[in-house]
């Protein structure tokens, strides 16, 4: 059954799970921290730190109390289910790596689905003041002079004059996943890495023409894709299907770039 609430109660709910974030968050930025590795000996390194669970639990208890029947999946800790439709979809701090290094690219990420759909999404730089959300196909940004702007992709109309963003190469551990993102570099104007969920965001406000990535967990990128989609863009697998369980992901500000990286990334 589709929620009654009205998309603006969830709205208002996501800035304040976004200050609780930001409060949990702040205190730790730029100082001395200790980093714990989530991965399996021998595997990737998967950072960790106190700003990003106690984010988590703070955005936890907020919606455990405002929304008991709503179901949670968070990042940092096991999922919670719910007794309705409704699912948040939490990352407290996606581009952990760059914040541990002292670098603002990073963000807490909050998403809503309700019945399967991605209905809400929020992400949040408190260090700069900016934050990007979209309810109701409509997405909006606050810069750091407090200003609240609609967001919208610029048209680019092709891959040759398009800015290209993807977090890291390493991303691309498959070998097909590799040659696939090559050929997209190859015949794009320009790339830069190390953007996490700050490169879509950039995307959708119009600095950014495609961002191309691979291994996303649905906590990476549900609370983006409304973002990406209320500003005017397009973002999927790279086989085109939805992009609300992660993996191998293509955001793009115009339909003609999505189409000529998608033909580049799964021939």
């Amino acid at each position: 059954m589709p929620s009654r609430r009205s998309s603006s109660t969830y709205v208002d709910f996501a800035h304040v799970l976004a200050d609780l974030a930001a409060a949990a968050i702040l205190p730790h930025f730029r100082r001395p921290l200790a980093v714990a590795n989530k991965a399996d000996a021998g595997a990737d390194y998967d950072p960790v730190t106190v700003a990003d669970r106690a984010a988590e639990r703070a955005i936890r208890a907020a919606i455990a109390k405002r929304f008991p029947d709503h179901a949670i999946v968070g990042e940092e800790f096991a999922p919670r289910p719910g007794a309705g439709s409704q699912q948040w979809v939490i990352d407290p701090i996606d581009g952990t790596r760059a914040f541990i290094m002292g670098s603002p690219l990073w963000g807490t990420l909050i998403g809503l689905i309700e019945g399967g759909v991605p209905i809400l999404g929020l992400m949040d730089q408190p260090y700069t003041r900016e934050r990007f959300w979209a309810a109701g196909g409509k997405a909006h940004g606050r810069g750091p002079d407090g200003k609240v702007r609609r967001l919208k992709t610029r048209q680019c109309p092709g891959l040759a004059e398009a800015v290209l963003s993807s977090t890291h190469p390493d991303l691309f551990a498959a070998r097909r996943e590799a040659a696939g993102f090559a050929r997209v570099k190859r015949r794009a104007r320009m790339t830069r890495y190390g953007g996490d969920c700050y490169g879509y965001c950039l995307l959708a406000a119009g600095f950014v023409d495609v961002v191309v990535e691979a291994g996303l967990k649905p906590h990476d990128v549900v609370a983006l894709i409304p973002i990406i989609e209320g500003a005017g863009g397009r973002i999927t697998t790279w086989d085109n299907r939805p992009a609300l369980d992660g993996g191998q992901i293509l955001a793009a500000g115009d339909a003609r770039v999505h189409a000529e990286a998608l033909a580049l990334l799964h021939p």
